[in-house]
């Protein structure tokens, strides 16, 4: 056994010498060699198809890669946005629905990705390996052939040493290596063709496969993105409507002005007087003759009470006509009462609440004509007021508002307008007594 084990690695040794000495003398030109040039042909694109196999499988192992992380992370993102949205919320229940359907999209498409693609093309490029071990065999066989010929010829050049029995070996050598080596050569020339035109139909039956896995996907993941549009979208319009924000106090806010806090000043004249007088354009030369009474807007007074302190009034005021009006045109400051506004008709006295009346009855003497579409009145802001919530409306002094109704009317609250403020679009609640109309 050990002498055969022997033998038989002396025998590859040899083999191996000889073919590096007859690859030598063809380097060198001492020797020919066998050509075939269309097996040299059939060679190269053999090496190009196997270059573009490795190169795609490389890149789409590497894709998979990536598409396992992006999987990865879009469960992670989900999963917080679930921890998030608070279960109150419109859609809650849905939200973890659509994101258990994305999830499971993501799990069937990286499953075709690994088992309809990957193992395909992994099957078509180990078919490369087998075959260029065959194609080295048959170089070595080539050159085992060239070899046993230019040694059989040799034996035949000299006649005058010529061994009958050596050219018989050798003859016999020749024909066993051109025999394996033909045989190795008529196979490749028939597999390598088939093996390169086989590469067409590979590639559009793996790319058919992924190019759909990836249709079926985003098609189906675009639905679940819309479904999860639709969802925020329906708590964006809750959002506006105040439906999650906490409520804010209900009671108006009010101007700030020097005298916000205290009484507010209002002309009055003597009951025989026509009240409507007074707010006709008019109202200055009624203002000069007038008395001024300081009264509490809640006040409620009788005409006995009117008169004792209109004559109190005319005892301590000064009846000049510069002191009269001075009074009066601080009221005009304070709040511009509009045209159509309830009184009391007293004898001696006007009972005006002012925040009641322009925040129930603001529309009263505001002009319809010529107005947008939706728009009921417009108004002019007579003092800045700056929002406290998302919902409501900034403005400063002068700036014309729009006044619509309330997408919803039971969020409307009592002394607040919507509007939309012109030149910048804004839209949101605001007080009513900030605001007079036009």
């Amino acid at each position: 056994m050990a002498e055969s084990k022997g033998a038989l690695i002396a025998k590859t040794v040899q083999k191996h010498a000889g073919r590096a000495k007859e690859k030598f003398l063809q380097n060198l030109g001492k020797v020919d060699r066998t050509a075939d040039d269309i097996f040299d042909e059939h060679l190269q694109n053999f090496t190009r198809q196997q270059n573009s196999a490795n190169r795609l499988q490389k890149e789409f192992n590497n894709y998979i890669r990536c598409v396992r992380a992006v999987q990865a992370a879009s469960k992670t993102l989900m999963d917080s946005l679930n921890e998030i949205y608070e279960s109150q919320w419109t859609g809650h229940d849905l939200l973890y629905v659509q994101a258990q359907n994305l999830d499971m999209l993501w799990q069937d498409f990286t499953h075709k990705l690994a088992d309809q693609v990957l193992v395909p093309l992994n099957t078509y490029q180990s078919q490369f390996p087998e075959m260029r071990k065959k194609v080295d065999k048959r170089g070595r066989k080539l050159v085992d052939y060239d070899s046993q010929r230019h040694n059989f010829q040799s034996l035949q050049c000299n006649p005058k040493k010529r061994d009958e029995l050596k050219v018989s070996r050798g003859k016999e050598l020749l024909e066993e290596a051109k025999r394996t080596y033909e045989q190795l050569n008529s196979e490749l020339h028939d597999e390598l063709p088939a093996l390169y035109d086989s590469r067409v139909l590979f590639l559009v039956t793996n790319l058919q496969t992924l190019f759909a896995a990836e249709q079926v996907f985003h098609t189906e993941s675009s639905k679940v993105y819309s479904e999860l549009e639709a969802i925020v979208d329906k708590l964006a319009n809750e959002s506006q409507r105040g439906s999650y924000t906490l409520k804010k106090n209900t009671e108006l806010p009010s101007p700030k002005s020097p005298n916000a806090n205290s009484s507010l000043i209002i002309n009055t004249q003597p009951a025989q007087n026509n009240i409507s007088g007074a707010l006709d354009d008019t109202a200055p030369a009624a203002r000069d003759t007038s008395p001024t009474t300081q009264i509490n807007g809640n006040a409620n007074s009788n005409a006995n009470s009117n008169a004792n302190s209109n004559d109190n009034s005319l005892n301590n005021q000064d009846a000049s006509p510069q002191n009269a009006v001075a009074p009066s045109k601080q009221v005009e400051e304070l709040y511009d009462i509009p045209v159509g506004r309830s009184m009391t008709n007293g004898a001696d006295s006007i009972i005006l609440e002012a925040e009641y009346e322009n925040a129930t009855n603001f529309s009263v003497g505001a002009t319809t004509d010529n107005l947008p579409p939706g728009v009921l009145y417009r108004v002019k802001a007579t003092y800045k007021y700056n929002r406290e919530d998302v919902d409501e409306l900034s403005f400063d002094v002068g700036e014309i508002i729009r006044v619509v109704e309330y997408d919803d009317p039971e969020e409307q609250e009592e002394g607040w307008l919507m509007g939309i403020k012109e030149g910048t679009n804004e839209k949101g609640m605001f007080p009513a007594n900030f605001t007079k109309p036009l």
